[in-house]
């Protein structure tokens, strides 16, 4: 697709890649190493991905996550996809978000995604989930 900036990777970028994906470290890191398992085939929402493509996504992810284990001490990921440009999607083209975290990299991470609403990250101090999980 014209202007798409995933429609055309460049393969030096190209850390891993199937028939279906391919990953690449994100331009804007949240953290060492934010990488991205994108579709070659252009289409902007996840739910239109082929049984196959979902497949190669989730090896994909298995497969950095194997990359990162021999190189970096990683103690957690949020993995996420922005569906939609309500929820913040700003390129029309399918792509995972992989976010390795580290313990201590923010004060209280529990919450994890939720974080997408702020006020809605912490869960209220009565409820017992998160805790010890």
């Amino acid at each position: 697709m014209k202007n798409c900036p995933f429609c055309d990777p460049d393969p030096e970028t190209i850390l891993w890649q199937d028939e279906n994906v391919y990953i690449v470290r994100d331009l804007y890191p949240v953290s060492p190493s934010h990488s991205l398992v994108v579709p070659f085939r252009h289409f902007a929402s996840l739910f239109d991905a082929t049984p196959e493509e979902l497949r190669s996504i989730v090896e994909a992810l298995r497969a950095r996550r194997d990359q990162l284990a021999q190189t970096l001490t990683v103690n957690g990921f949020n993995i996420g996809i922005n569906d939609g440009r309500a929820a913040g999607q700003t390129i029309a083209h399918a792509h995972v978000h992989m976010i390795p975290r580290f313990d201590r990299d923010v004060p209280d991470p529990r919450g994890g995604v939720r974080g997408v609403i702020p006020e809605k990250q912490k869960y209220p101090e009565s409820d017992p989930i998160g805790e010890d999980q």
